[in-house]
């Protein structure tokens, strides 16, 4: 399968480039008032996937891989792997990569909406996140992997929620600490840049699924938005 080993180079080689451009290392905990019991599942089962895959192999990453052209003509049978592909990752940075910014902004959005609600908005962030990209490729026979999708949807959440919450963050050699909305806003605008190149070309070559972090990102924040409107009231 030497299309997807080319695949999982250029996922690592932009994940490493993010990571040395601008890396989260940590936010203000003071505030939390729970365990992020959910967020350390969530990381488990990711670490647990990538254990598996590298164990599996190939014949792992097709059986349980979202491939857009498989799901259009097999949709009952590869309906699982809308949930299976978002726990899979494309190499050790890859996973380091999105477990870092899982265990950085998870826990708050956990703190603040509960258990229930935050795992609802990240399996509902990453499905839509696949249909996102599935929606332009859905012709693509390459596999659909990764969390990136799901976290995308916490750091929706996370930028409403807490905008102005400070993130210490590497950038080059300097630790800085910046408001959160700089931080994610940041990171969303690259993606829509990064986006624009997918129009550019009608093939699918593989690489970082852009289209996916916008879906993702917008899923977290609406779904947060409504979590907020219908959230019960403190009495006075």
């Amino acid at each position: 399968m030497k299309i997807f080993i080319r695949q999982i180079y250029i996922v690592d080689l932009e994940a490493n480039k993010r990571i040395n451009f601008m890396m989260p290392l940590g936010d203000d905990n003071s505030l939390r008032k729970t365990t992020p019991i959910a967020t350390y599942i969530l990381i488990f089962l990711n670490i647990i996937f990538f254990l598996a895959e590298l164990s599996g192999g190939d014949e792992f990453i097709n059986k349980w891989a979202f491939i857009p052209q498989r799901f259009s003509t097999h949709f009952a049978s590869d309906f699982l792997t809308i949930f299976s592909s978002m726990f899979m990752h494309a190499g050790w940075m890859h996973l380091g990569s999105n477990m870092l910014y899982l265990w950085i902004f998870g826990d708050n959005v956990e703190d603040r909406l509960g258990k229930i609600k935050y795992l609802f908005l990240y399996l509902f962030s990453g499905t839509a996140a696949t249909f996102s990209q599935y929606l332009f490729f859905s012709a693509s026979n390459l596999p659909n992997l990764g969390a990136s999708g799901a976290i995308a949807g916490v750091l929706g959440a996370y930028i409403l929620f807490f905008p102005g919450q400070k993130v210490n963050v590497l950038v080059g050699r300097s630790v800085v600490a910046m408001q959160s909305i700089i931080v994610i806003g940041f990171w969303f605008i690259l993606q829509l840049l990064s986006s624009a190149g997918s129009f550019s070309s009608t093939q699918d070559t593989g690489g970082v699924a852009y289209l996916a972090h916008i879906g993702g990102f917008a899923s977290g924040l609406a779904i947060a938005t409504l979590f907020r409107i219908f959230e019960p009231k403190s009495p006075a």
